[in-house]
């Protein structure tokens, strides 16, 4: 979990991600339901710096796993012009090419 999060988010989750397993999701598919759960709700409460995803996406995952919002925020930290006007698909080529 974030150390962005307040307790009360932390236990959110793990009652979210509990509620899912018990009715038969992954351990994965709970984790990342919850998560987005509880993410949402921090967004929506102005509690995080924007609206839209801050990161740039687990480094640990391909690019095409992640969303369009990370992948300009990839873009935009290797100086790739025009990433606010590409698709999702030109910005992976992008961001390969700069990589």
């Amino acid at each position: 979990m974030p150390k962005a999060w307040s307790d009360k988010d932390e236990r959110k989750y793990e009652h979210i991600k509990e509620g899912y397993e018990e009715s038969g999701k992954s351990e994965d598919e709970a984790e990342e339901i919850a998560a987005r759960t509880v993410n949402k709700a921090r967004r929506e409460e102005h509690r995080t710096p924007s609206e839209r995803t801050q990161g740039t996406g687990n480094p640990n995952t391909g690019l095409d796993a992640r969303t369009k919002d990370e992948l300009e925020n990839r873009a935009k930290e290797l100086n790739v012009s025009g990433y606010s006007t590409m698709s999702k698909d030109e910005l992976i080529r992008a961001i390969r090419d700069k990589g």
